[in-house]
């Protein structure tokens, strides 16, 4: 590609590489990019976001044709179902990434915003400026809609991004950073705004992560694996979250037609990634009822199920649950349900095994459903719904960055507001400190 960092040669190794000072120029390039982009006016940032979403839409079919050589590569090293899933483009995902740009073009920006002003006594007003980050730098694992939904909402909050994504995804990555790159210097701002770093070396976030004085931030976004790795090795903060044991809990006052449709959709509708249910909690009183009607759907899905003792007494044909089972994210058609005696005890178990993700009850009581909302700490509590709405899209944000389940210093799906810090503004006429 005419915009690679570094060519190399048969005779490059990675640690010529490294020696060059690659992930250091990528940085470095990064931030200055960012000291202008922090200033781009809005018009200039939609136009980039919507001149890239065009082009997107516009060069599908090479985005398709690089993707393939992914797939084809990954299938060839045995990569699970599941994976290779997340990888695929195809016209649908395209158009969910062009959507995705567009409706965070059309956000609200939020640098610049200034909010809660004060008068003091000595006549000084005070107040917040709504402010970029500076440099985010993104890992990830597979998915390449990533690469476009991560440099759309760093465009839009002003930041610059650093995308290190997978080596499955490489040449996927590329492309789309190909297109991105050329429709940000199309609109007049600095195309090292938006870097994928070129090298699939693992030694690479290693150098990354040491880049304290040029990366603000860092977030990892794949399996429990990465994102311990990440955060053990990183001089940089890093907002993440381990991984996605998220629930779906069947009350005893639920309409159990609705929680069929909620739990199937939130296990098999996309089983491969981090919203999707992995275990089921089923009220002692509506069990006997709804478990058959339950299990029928799911083995028609493909659906392996581990169960509790009880869950195992009234279906007969299911694997009894290990401990360590109820901790597991399968990321595949693997599920766990449990029957519990009542709300407190699925509150409980939810507890004791979640993530701190996202988790779902189904009930017509409100008072069960309220009491769920306040004592269930994860980042996204559903009433009714499938645990797949905990998603930037869904939830309106345009697209997400990621889901963090740290508390600082953001909670749940991030997006342009979560890219954005705060600093204080002092507006004076003379006043000094006596």
């Amino acid at each position: 590609m005419s915009d690679s960092v570094i060519r190399f040669s048969k005779d490059n190794n990675f640690s010529d590489v490294i020696e060059k000072g690659l992930m250091n120029n990528i940085a470095r390039k990064a931030k200055d990019a960012s000291r202008i982009l922090s200033t781009a006016s809005s018009a200039q940032k939609n136009n980039a976001l919507s001149t890239i979403a065009d082009n997107l839409l516009k060069h599908s079919d090479f985005l398709i044709t690089e993707n393939k050589k992914d797939l084809s590569d990954s299938r060839e090293k045995g990569i699970s179902g599941a994976l290779i899933d997340r990888l695929e483009i195809n016209p649908k995902r395209i158009a969910s990434m062009t959507e995705g740009l567009k409706q965070v073009a059309s956000l609200n920006d939020p640098v610049g915003e200034i909010s809660h002003m004060w008068k003091r006594p000595n006549g000084l007003s005070v107040g917040k400026m709504r402010i970029p980050l500076g440099v985010v730098g993104i890992i990830y694992e597979s998915r390449p809609n990533v690469t476009a939904d991560a440099a759309g909402l760093c465009l839009k909050s002003g930041n610059s991004v650093i995308l290190r994504g997978g080596s499955e995804s490489i040449k996927s990555n590329r492309a789309i950073e190909k297109i991105i790159r050329e429709s940000i210097e199309a609109s007049g701002l600095p195309r090292d705004c938006v870097q994928v770093v070129p090298v699939t070396e693992r030694k690479a976030i290693l150098e990354m992560l040491k880049l304290e004085d040029f990366i603000d931030l860092i977030i990892p976004r794949g399996g429990e694996g990465l994102i311990r790795f990440v955060t053990e090795n990183s001089r940089i903060p890093v907002l993440k979250h381990y991984k996605g044991v998220c629930h779906v809990y069947i009350d005893e006052f639920a309409d159990l037609k609705k929680g069929l449709r909620i739990a199937v959709n939130s296990k098999v509708q996309r089983p491969g990634v981090c919203n999707a249910m992995e275990t089921l909690l089923v009220n002692n009183k509506v069990a006997k009822e709804f478990l058959p009607d339950i299990h029928k759907e799911l083995v028609k899905n493909g659906v392996e199920i581990m169960g509790c003792s009880n869950t195992c007494e009234i279906l007969g044909d299911v694997k009894p649950a290990s401990e360590t089972d109820w901790y597991e994210e399968y990321l595949d058609l693997k599920l766990n349900i449990k029957v519990v005696k009542d709300l407190d005890e699925a509150i409980s178990h939810i507890g004791k095994y979640g993530s701190m993700h996202t988790e779902s009850i189904v009930t017509e009581s409100y008072s069960n459903a309220n009491y769920f909302l306040n004592r269930v700490e994860s980042s996204a509590v559903m009433i009714n719904a499938s645990t797949r709405f905990n998603d930037g899209f869904e939830l309106g944000l345009g697209a997400e960055i990621g889901i963090s389940t740290s508390k600082i210093h953001a909670f749940g799906p991030m997006g342009v507001n979560e890219l954005t810090s705060t600093k204080f503004i002092v507006l004076g006429d003379g006043q000094i400190k006596e």
